[in-house]
């Protein structure tokens, strides 16, 4: 199964045996505190800090494996782009039930007769978006554990965005209440990993993960999950701004308004929609508007940024971007709205 992730693209390490954990570190990693990053025990080939260890070279691999063949497979997530949606099933009260969904205050005239589970809870955020619950999702790979609950595996279609892992339990980020968030800074446990408490099984037909869906991507960005790292300083072109003195305004959000609405339907197709054409369109158009006179660039950019993000929420440095190059390049060439209705 190790080389067989490795195949996948999937960095992995190795598991202590008959465990779910990594294998245990060197006397030398164990007794010292320090970064992983600098470790020399990477380099020397020994498997120490768990996940920062994971690997795709075969023969690193064969080494490990051949060397203990009980050893588990685990695989770090983020070198993956993976996002895997761990769902318990572990006995415990119940919270508040504004605890059960962050940010989603649930009525008390909503019947939670019956709820035990991260199946419940996840079944219940899937149900007030209108959509079908991941653990019910035949098209992507999903892993039973032995203590019952169910990995849901997707992959990241958009591996610009970063997510982080959270626990169910946790206060500040989580997605519901017993379903954890395996992402960056962490990994999975791959199938057909055997442990003291029983098999990790592929459950359904889809032994690879299916994209991300659209709206569960809108939830993890919603509960606080993306990784904003530091937006590196992109300089835009030189092209003045052009004020409009206000009438000649509304001609050109007479152009514009059809195309902002053509991106921002976009939002009801997650792919195949031309986003990013429709996009581009809106945004050239904008550019020749301002250099003629008939927009404020600013008001422009605000207008097409709020439609961007309405159709596709986590790209947002990349709507940026296109909205960048289409403005710069439509501005070369004023669009007059002379003989236009």
């Amino acid at each position: 199964m190790a080389r067989w992730c490795a195949e996948q693209g999937w960095p992995v390490h190795p598991l202590a045996p008959g465990r779910k954990t990594p294998v245990a570190n060197c006397p030398r990693c164990r007794d010292r505190r320090h970064p992983p990053a600098g470790c020399a025990c990477r380099s020397a080939g020994r498997p120490c800090h768990g996940f920062h260890a994971a690997t795709t070279d075969l023969a690193q691999i064969d080494s490990w494996w051949s060397h203990t063949p009980a050893r588990g497979v685990g695989i770090a997530c983020g070198g993956a782009d993976l996002i895997v949606i761990d769902i318990d099933a572990h006995r415990a009260p119940v919270p508040d039930r504004n605890r059960l969904l962050p940010g989603i205050p649930i009525h008390d005239s909503v019947n939670l007769r019956g709820l035990a589970s991260g199946f419940d809870t996840l079944a219940l955020l899937a149900a007030l978006r209108g959509q079908p619950s991941p653990a019910e999702d035949a098209g992507t790979l999903r892993v039973r554990t032995p203590s019952g609950g169910l990995h849901v595996w997707y992959r990241n279609p958009y591996p610009a965005t970063r997510f982080r892992c959270s626990t169910g339990s946790s206060t500040k980020v989580a997605l519901a209440w017993q379903v954890d968030v395996r992402a960056d800074g962490g990994y999975i446990v791959a199938p057909t990993t055997r442990t003291a408490q029983g098999t990790y099984r592929p459950e359904g037909p889809a032994r690879l993960p299916a994209p991300l869906p659209e709206w569960l991507g809108v939830e993890l960005v919603r509960t606080g999950h993306v990784i904003q790292p530091p937006a590196p300083a992109r300089p835009r072109p030189a092209v003045p701004r052009r004020r409009s003195p206000g009438p000649s305004s509304a001609g050109g959000r007479r152009v514009l308004d059809p195309l902002l609405a053509d991106v921002a339907g976009c939002a009801a197709v997650p792919e195949g929609a031309a986003f990013t054409e429709k996009l581009n369109k809106a945004a050239y158009t904008a550019g020749g508007l301002a250099a003629a006179g008939h927009l404020d660039e600013d008001t422009a950019r605000a207008l097409l940024r709020e439609a961007a993000d309405t159709a596709r929420p986590r790209q947002s440095a990349r709507n940026e971007r296109i909205i960048d190059d289409a403005i710069a390049a439509g501005s070369a060439r004023p669009l007059h709205l002379e003989g236009r209705s």
